[in-house]
C-alpha cells in the first residue's frame, strides 16, 4: 500500500508547480543505499535520484569534501580561478579524451554548451551555415527548448516555437542517417551511447564506429551525451570507451557531483576552437563547492579496482535479472543495459505499466525508475553491497509474484 501525504504535507506540496507526477512519499534522510521517509519506513534505493547519488546517501567521503570546502570558499564567479575548479578540470583532462571543459549546473546546460560548441566550431572555420544538429528519436537531452528540439518532442504543447535546425531521425535507420549526413549545413550529430529515458537502449559498438567514420568523412562533429551513462555507471568511466570511439564533444552530469548539482561539457582542442572570450558563460557553473565534490568523485572512481567492481556487480545483477525473466516470461520481455545501468522491459498486458510497477515496488520498499518503451530502470549506487543488490532482486521477485497472482488466467 502506497503511503499518502498528510494533510499538512499536501498543503505544503501545493506551493510547488505541478510539473511532476510525484510518488506520494516524503523522504527525510538516507544512509548508503537506503532511504527513510518521514515515518521512518525504509526503502532500498535502486534509483539513485536518477543515476545521481553514485556513492549512495550521506557518503562520509563526499560529506567530508563538501564540509571542508564549505568552510573555505563557496563562490567567486568565473571571473576568477579557484583551486577546486582547476584541479577538477585537470583530472577530467587526465582521465578522458578532452582537452577543454566547460562546467555547468546540470545536464541540460551541458548539452546546450555542446550545441554552441559545435556550431561555433564551424563558424570559426568559415562555414556559419553549418548549424543543423542530427539526433535520434527516443533520445532525452534535457528540458530546455533547444534540448527538447534535439530530443524530438517538437509538438507545440504551449511552449511556443521550438528552435529550428534539428533533424531527428528514427533510431537505427542507417540509410536515413547517411542521407542526412550529406546535407552540407549539418554541424554535428548527437546521441546517447545508451538511451536512458528512452528505455535503456544500447547503441552497438559497430554503429558507433561507423558513425565516427561518417563524421570524419563529412566534417560533422560527433557529440556523445553521457549525462546518465557516464562517470562509472556502466563499469567504464564513459560508456563509449568500450567501442574504442572518441567523440569530439561529450556531455556529462548526474553522477559527476555525487548528488551535488554539477555538469560539464568536454571537448577536444579542435572542437572547442570557437569557444573564445564571451562566447558562453555561467554564474554558478564550476563553483568551488561543486568542483570539490567532483574531485572527490573522480578520484574515487579511479582508485584501483573500483570500476572493475562495478562491472562485476553489473554482471551479478544481470544474471539475477535473467533468472527473474525465466521465472516470469509473460511479464518480462528483455533485460537491457550494462554495468549498473539496467532495464527491465515489461511485456504488454497482463504486465503492469512501468509507472504501476514502480508504485508497487515503492510499496514493497524498493525504488525503481520508470522509462519509455515499457521499461523500468535500475540504477543502484556504484558502491552498493552485494547483499543489498541481492535484496533488491528479492524485492523485485516479490513485486512480480504479486502481479503474477492477480494476472488473468
Amino acid at each position: 500500500m502506497l503511503a499518502k501525504l498528510s494533510l499538512e504535507q499536501e498543503k505544503k506540496a501545493g506551493a510547488l508547480m505541478a510539473t511532476y507526477n510525484r510518488f506520494s512519499t516524503v523522504f527525510a534522510r538516507g544512509e548508503g543505499s537506503w532511504l527513510f521517509d518521514t515515518n521512518e519506513n525504509r526503502y532500498l534505493d535502486f534509483g539513485s535520484g536518477i543515476a545521481v547519488t553514485i556513492f549512495g546517501h550521506a557518503d562520509p567521503e563526499l560529506t567530508r569534501a563538501l564540509t571542508e570546502q564549505a568552510q573555505k570558499l563557496w563562490h567567486v564567479s568565473n571571473l576568477y580561478y579557484t583551486e577546486p575548479q582547476l584541479r577538477f578540470a585537470e583530472l577530467l583532462r587526465e582521465h578522458s579524451f578532452a582537452d577543454r571543459v566547460f562546467f555547468t549546473n546540470s545536464g541540460a546546460e551541458a548539452f546546450e554548451c555542446a550545441l554552441k560548441t559545435a556550431r561555433r566550431y564551424h563558424h570559426a572555420k568559415g562555414a556559419p551555415e553549418r548549424k543543423k544538429i542530427i539526433s535520434f528519436k527516443g533520445a532525452f537531452h534535457g528540458r530546455t527548448l533547444a534540448c527538447t528540439g534535439a530530443s524530438g518532442t517538437t509538438t507545440n504543447d504551449g511552449n511556443g516555437t521550438i528552435p529550428e535546425d534539428f533533424i531527428v531521425l528514427p533510431f537505427g535507420d542507417h540509410e536515413a542517417l547517411q542521407a542526412a549526413m550529406r546535407d552540407a549545413t549539418v554541424a554535428a550529430v548527437a546521441l546517447e551511447p545508451i538511451q536512458g529515458e528512452g528505455g535503456v537502449i544500447e547503441v552497438p559498438d559497430i554503429c558507433l564506429q561507423g558513425l565516427r567514420k561518417l563524421c570524419d568523412e563529412t566534417g560533422v562533429l560527433l557529440i556523445f551525451d553521457e549525462i546518465q551513462s557516464g562517470f562509472g555507471r556502466t563499469g567504464d568511466f564513459f560508456a563509449f570507451e568500450r567501442s574504442n570511439v572518441t567523440p569530439d564533444i561529450c556531455t556529462t552530469a548526474k553522477g559527476i557531483g555525487g548528488g551535488f548539482p554539477l555538469g560539464a561539457c568536454l571537448a577536444t582542442e579542435k572542437a572547442s576552437v570557437g569557444m573564445n572570450h564571451g562566447s558562453h558563460g555561467s554564474t554558478y557553473g564550476g563553483n568551488p563547492l561543486g568542483c570539490a565534490l567532483g574531485v572527490a568523485v573522480i578520484e574515487r572512481l579511479h582508485t584501483p579496482g573500483f570500476l572493475q567492481s562495478v562491472q562485476e556487480k553489473g554482471a551479478l545483477l544481470r544474471a539475477e535479472l535473467e533468472k527473474l525473466q525465466a521465472r516470469y516470461p509473460h511479464f518480462i520481455t528483455q533485460i537491457r543495459g550494462r554495468g549498473l545501468l539496467s532495464g527491465i522491459q515489461l511485456s504488454e498486458k497482463p504486465a503492469p505499466s512501468p509507472r504501476e510497477f514502480a508504485e508497487a515496488a515503492l510499496a514493497a520498499g524498493l525504488i525503481v525508475i520508470p522509462a519509455s518503451d515499457r521499461t523500468v530502470r535500475l540504477l543502484p549506487s556504484l558502491n552498493i553491497s552485494e547483499a543489498d543488490l541481492r535484496e533488491g532482486v528479492r524485492k523485485l521477485d516479490g513485486v512480480l509474484s504479486v502481479f503474477n497472482q492477480h494476472a488473468p488466467r
